[in-house]
């Protein structure tokens, strides 16, 4: 609540992204960006996006993969030899604690468990599924397991929402 500044814009709906205040496929898009990898459950976050999504809409959905770069966010690069290390070290040289807890609300989401779990469902298809952040070869790269996880830096979902 505290990024969202003293008071937020009348038009934001603030709401638990697990629990949307929102009637069952209400909306024609969905968008979450880098929400995934700060929620516990990705599934069932997902669930509740393509819940309020209506058949034939589109959920748009990236997030920092843990592998990559940027995985343990204002730590990074330091994440890979541990996270504990890895924000000692951060407040080391800044002098101020890091904003994020691996475990707490910084989770190691991973691009091929990710889509895994997508292809498996039934209420949603992948449309695509691209580096967000690569515009050449941003399928491609997607494709090669293990070096999607350091390359892709940032994972763009597009999924699209089955009948019912």
């Amino acid at each position: 609540m505290a990024e969202l500044g003293e008071k937020p814009p009348d038009s934001a709906v603030v709401a638990d992204g697990y629990l949307l205040p929102l009637r069952d496929g209400i909306a024609d898009v969905t968008f979450s960006s880098n929400v995934l990898e700060h929620v516990a459950d990705p599934e069932t976050f997902l669930s509740e996006l393509a819940r309020v999504t209506r058949p034939g809409g589109l959920i748009y959905v990236s997030f920092t993969n843990w592998l990559s770069p940027w995985g343990g966010h204002e730590w990074a690069p330091w994440h890979y030899f541990g996270a504990e290390r890895a924000r000692a070290r951060y407040l080391r040289r800044t002098g101020r604690p890091a904003k994020h807890t691996l475990g707490e609300n910084l989770f190691a989401v991973h691009i091929g468990s990710t889509l895994r779990q997508v292809r498996a469902r039934d209420d949603v298809t992948v449309v695509s599924a691209r580096s967000r952040y690569w515009p050449f070869l941003a399928e491609t790269v997607v494709k090669a397991p293990g070096i999607r996880e350091f390359a892709t830096w940032n994972l763009l979902l597009i999924l699209r929402r089955c009948p019912t």
